[in-house]
């Protein structure tokens, strides 16, 4: 009356189809990239420090530059204190592209890796910042 037989092989059916993928990836993984830090403006620094540690930008990044967009568009702050109490300007090409020069390699590598689709780039142009693209 209640077909469990048939039930119980759809499961199974369902978990094997959504295993797909894990099983064809299975060994496939590639180790993080490790964008490098040694670029003219870095080197020229007294101080080699970001706005916040390294590991905070390594995991926040994201989540700190929406704080900063949301403070720049709504309430017009121009700067932001980090955790070691310096003030740095609130901007992407001024503060961040400022060091961090080599867009590819210190940018895309991470978010290629990642499967994340940067937008910073739809506002921001980097010929303006001296980039290039």
């Amino acid at each position: 009356m209640y077909k469990g037989g048939r039930i119980i092989l759809f499961a199974g059916l369902f978990v094997l189809l959504m295993a797909v993928p894990l099983i064809v990836n299975l060994g496939n993984a590639t180790a993080a990239p490790t964008p490098s830090t040694d670029t003219p403006a870095i080197d020229a620094l007294s101080e080699k420090r970001c706005v916040e540690s390294t590991e905070y930008m390594r995991s926040s990044h994201m989540q700190l530059l929406d704080e900063w967009r949301n403070d720049v568009v709504r309430d017009g702050a121009t700067e932001y204190r980090g955790a070691g109490g310096q003030v740095y300007e609130i901007s992407l090409d001024d503060t961040c592209l400022e060091c961090h020069t080599n867009r590819e390699e210190f940018c895309d590598s991470c978010h290629e890796y990642s499967s994340v689709e940067l937008y910073c780039w739809d506002c921001h142009d980097l010929a303006d910042a001296g980039q290039g693209n």
